[in-house]
């Protein structure tokens, strides 16, 4: 199945990461958070993408025009070869198609605006690009291509520190909890799609909004949860996900023999409710 990528958001919430360059090419560790996104979709088998482009299309361009995978991988030189160790060739079997859908807009215009890019295909996976996760997506597309509905959206639990509170009718607080024990779901911007959902989106309406409050009245949307591995938003978690790569175990990189001992989500968790990034 193809997969888009929504590539044209500012990333305001990085701060000054994304001051040059759009979110999706924020680095973690030596690769930007897009090549692992796309790296993760090509592990399940998919390998066709469409990045829809806005602001700073031009590094996103530049980046795969001037890729060099030996710049990221180990390889040996031996009388002025280069070879590379392991894993070679990282996106050589990948198809990508660079579309520019406009400075200024919503996820749902830039969905429209690739919508010829998917004709004759019955399904399609979309990602918002900023976020990575060691879902078993297989596991997720089987399962929505076996139902009827349009639609699919992956719900996590937020990684952020913040204590939700629930208040009395005496205005005294009867509850208050860590967001992450909560029981709250959000968008975690992994989607599985049917092309009918393009009946569902209407001119200049953002994808969420309109289009799932339609495909929710007609019970056309699923919603699989993921309690594995999911982060990236905002300028701590960029922090907190540098250190796990840098530790060789980061877990949405599913195509790598994982490290034995205490999972590496685990202790980002522990640290967190630690408040060590506060």
């Amino acid at each position: 199945m193809k997969v888009v990528l929504f590539c044209g958001g500012m990333g305001t919430r990085l701060g000054e990461l994304t001051d040059n360059v759009p979110k999706p090419l924020v680095r973690i560790g030596s690769r930007p958070i897009l090549w692992y996104v796309m790296k993760y979709y090509a592990h399940h088998g998919h390998k066709e993408f469409i990045l829809c482009l806005g602001y700073r299309a031009e590094r996103i361009k530049e980046y795969f025009l001037n890729y060099n995978e030996y710049l990221s991988n180990d390889f040996i030189m031996k009388d002025g070869e280069k070879e590379l160790v392991g894993e070679a060739n990282d996106i050589r079997e990948w198809d990508i198609s660079f579309v520019d859908t406009g400075l200024s807009s919503n996820v749902g215009q830039r969905l429209k605006a690739v919508e010829s890019y998917l004709a004759g295909d019955d399904m399609f996976l979309a990602n918002y690009a900023d976020g990575l996760s060691s879902l078993n997506l297989s596991e997720v597309v089987d399962r929505f291509a076996k139902s009827d509905k349009v639609a699919c959206l992956m719900c996590s639990k937020p990684r952020q520190t913040f204590h939700v509170v629930s208040l009395g009718g005496n205005g005294l607080v009867e509850s208050l909890q860590g967001v992450s024990q909560s029981g709250l779901l959000i968008n975690a911007g992994f989607f599985v799609f049917r092309r009918e959902l393009f009946r569902y989106l209407r001119d200049g309406e953002d994808l969420v909004e309109g289009p799932f409050r339609r495909l929710m009245a007609n019970q056309q949307l699923m919603g699989v949860r993921c309690d594995d591995f999911w982060c990236m938003d905002t300028f701590k978690e960029h922090q907190q996900l540098s250190d796990i790569v840098a530790s060789g175990n980061a877990p949405w990189e599913v195509w790598k023999p994982r490290v034995q001992g205490v999972p590496e989500e685990e202790a980002l968790q522990k640290r967190a409710d630690a408040g060590r990034y506060r």
